[in-house]
């Protein structure tokens, strides 16, 4: 059988040669040896003249400007537009992958949309957007293209946004992180069971993760955890997960519990009641999380932000909607000044829940 070769493809930094004559990739602790020819688990790194390539630089799925509370972030610039988008595959293989069409995908069409790090910072400026977010599909897989678009923004004073399972290796971790401003880290569950047989990884790597960001860097996180009736969902692993949270991570770190909707291999299991959000929501707070939220639910109360002093309602939402401000210019409680963690400014943004598909070629350089 012929090699396969990928054109277009970039050399990138993290993989080393085996004895056997294989080549490892070392962005992720899957850490997949490869033959020439053959791709990772992510399908997008690949083994090209014995090294690693990344197949995927500079062609996304598709651009769209979303409210930043859709990653979900809820205290980093609320109400502010978010230029995202992502590219193809996914070094993870969850069951219950909820953007399966985009993270599974083995079609190059699906990769419709190109756009250099340059157009993509200068579409995002253009576009009034705050902030660009690497999301759909994992960032760590696309690292080197996520970096460089990265760089880009800074120069334009657009700050960057991971959305990540938090599946990643020590020495490329601390190189992504660098350029990241903001990341939501979903926490899949609590046991190696649950890790192991339905995402075919390791839960102590992602908790490295987050006990990395929280101690080494400045970058501001929340977490995302989506529950699935019957696999991650009980009282026990809740209290263990928010206990180990505040433990590890402290009491401020936003917490998001979203409704699972039947999906890729996982159509037989049924929906997330309500209910159970809720109940997160309840058990997170009573173990010390200041800021629990339910998602993919209209929930108003679970979704607004409560000063963790007073009690006073300190950003209401509706859905995707700010229907209330009460921060002052420090973001402080108005009515007792006590600091709410996270990165605001003296007023929110106004998009809404708007989403505004893009096409970037209208911003290319002439």
């Amino acid at each position: 059988m012929a090699e396969e070769k990928f054109e277009d493809a970039v050399p990138t930094t993290y993989w080393h040669r085996l004895p056997d004559g294989r080549v490892q990739c070392d962005v992720c602790p899957r850490y997949c040896r490869l033959h020439r020819g053959q791709r990772g688990l992510c399908f997008v790194r690949a083994n090209q003249d014995d090294r690693i390539v990344l197949t995927t630089y500079g062609r996304s799925s598709g651009f769209c400007v979303d409210p930043i509370e859709k990653k979900p972030l809820n205290h980093f610039l609320p109400g502010t537009p978010v230029l995202s988008f992502g590219t193809a595959g996914c070094n993870l293989a969850c069951k219950f992958c909820q953007n399966w069409d985009i993270s599974k995908s083995r079609e190059w069409d699906t990769l419709a949309d190109a756009a250099s790090p340059e157009t993509i910072a200068r579409a995002a400026k253009s576009l009034g957007c705050r902030s660009v977010a690497y999301t759909y599909n994992d960032p760590v897989i696309f690292m080197e293209y996520a970096i460089d678009v990265a760089r880009a923004c800074r120069e334009h004073g657009i700050r960057s946004v991971a959305v990540t399972a938090g599946y990643m290796a020590p020495e490329p971790r601390r190189e992504f992180y660098r350029y990241m401003d903001a990341a939501n880290v979903d926490l899949k569950g609590f046991t190696e069971d649950f890790y192991f047989k339905l995402c075919g990884a390791h839960l102590k790597d992602v908790l490295e993760t987050l006990v990395y960001l929280k101690h080494e860097t400045n970058v501001w996180f929340e977490i995302t955890t989506l529950l699935i009736p019957g696999q991650n969902d009980s009282d026990a692993e809740l209290d263990a997960m928010t206990k180990w949270g505040v433990a590890n991570l402290g009491p401020d770190v936003p917490w998001h519990f979203t409704a699972f909707h039947p999906d890729w291999k996982m159509r037989d299991i049924p929906p997330t009641p309500a209910s159970t959000l809720t109940r997160a929501r309840e058990i997170a707070r009573r173990n010390g999380v200041r800021y629990a939220y339910t998602g993919n639910v209209h929930d108003e109360a679970g979704g607004s932000t409560y000063c963790h002093a007073c009690g006073e309602k300190l950003v209401g939402r509706d859905w995707y909607v700010i229907t209330e401000w009460n921060l002052d210019a420090e973001g402080r409680c108005a009515r007792c000044g006590t600091a709410c963690a996270g990165v605001f400014e003296t007023a929110p943004g106004e998009w809404g829940a708007k989403r505004l598909p893009v096409r970037l070629k209208n911003f290319a350089a002439a």
